[in-house]
């Protein structure tokens, strides 16, 4: 039986696992989301709104497929994603949450941070990447930054993407075998499958501490990454009171009649090969 987080239902909890959520049903109440999530982006710019969105779970949980899936019609001018690097020397010597908080949205704005100041609370706690003394800090001043952001008037939503290890492990080998998506597994992925329970202990740990009333953690069971997308999405569009913000009506002029403009000779510039014209 496949080891799970220890916020997954077991099947004593919550019986057999559901069965893959059908394509067409999938798809098509994927669509009626995104369309509500187009009418959530136009009234957070309306309202002046400041949205972030914390998504964290072990890899390859489907943190990243639903990202895409989320910010698929929005307006990236106002929906940004923000998946950061490794921090660089100069970021080491900073306060931990300060190259965070360069990210953080404007009024108007949606930030989905793939992956947060939790790193600490998790890969680099695992990989020891953090000594003892800035992973307890962490912990204590965790919950007061999110206080602070919320007092502000910032929207936070975190959720953590619950996989089970033989599912993680499958989506490993996939990768392995995919070279369009071989670039997702890393030495720090392999790692993953021999620390799991080294992560599970500090998942937990990361809940005890910064599951606070003002920021709770929503969990997501994603061995199914159909119902995964639309479960989070759903929910997070049931935690905001938006409205349809009606915009303002747009009529295509007639176009203009000709001035005597000609265009340019072809020759006298430079075209992209036609490539399609080969594949007929």
């Amino acid at each position: 039986m496949a080891k799970k987080d220890s916020t997954a239902p077991t099947k004593d909890d919550a019986g057999a696992r559901a069965a893959r959520l059908p394509k067409k049903i999938y798809k098509k109440e994927l669509y009626r989301l995104q369309g509500e999530l187009v009418k959530l982006q136009e009234w957070v710019r309306a309202e002046g709104a400041r949205v972030v969105i914390v998504f964290e779970g072990r890899d390859a949980a489907g943190k990243g497929s639903t990202i895409k899936r989320v910010t698929e019609y929005l307006n990236p001018r106002f929906a940004r994603i923000v998946a950061l690097p490794a921090p660089t020397e100069r970021q080491r010597t900073q306060w931990y949450f300060q190259r965070y908080v360069e990210h953080l949205p404007a009024a108007g704005e949606i930030v989905l941070f793939d992956r947060s100041w939790y790193n600490r609370a998790g890969v680099e706690r695992v990989m020891e990447f953090c000594s003892r003394e800035e992973y307890l800090r962490f912990f204590r001043e965790c919950p007061i930054f999110e206080r602070l952001l919320v007092d502000d008037g910032i929207e936070l939503r975190k959720y953590w993407f619950s996989v089970s290890d033989d599912e993680q492990e499958r989506r490993f080998r996939s990768r392995l075998e995919d070279p369009m998506r071989r670039w997702k597994l890393s030495p720090m992925d392999v790692e993953a499958i021999n620390r799991w329970e080294e992560y599970s202990r500090a998942k937990d740990d990361m809940f005890t501490h910064t599951d606070i009333p003002e920021a709770p953690w929503r969990v997501v069971e994603s061995d199914d990454k159909r119902r995964a997308r639309i479960n989070m999405i759903a929910h997070l569009l049931s935690t905001f009171a938006y409205s349809e913000v009606r915009l303002p009506p747009i009529e295509l002029p007639p176009r203009p009649a000709s001035t005597g403009y000609e265009r340019p000779p072809r020759e006298m510039q430079t075209y992209v090969p036609d490539h399609a014209a080969s594949l007929q």
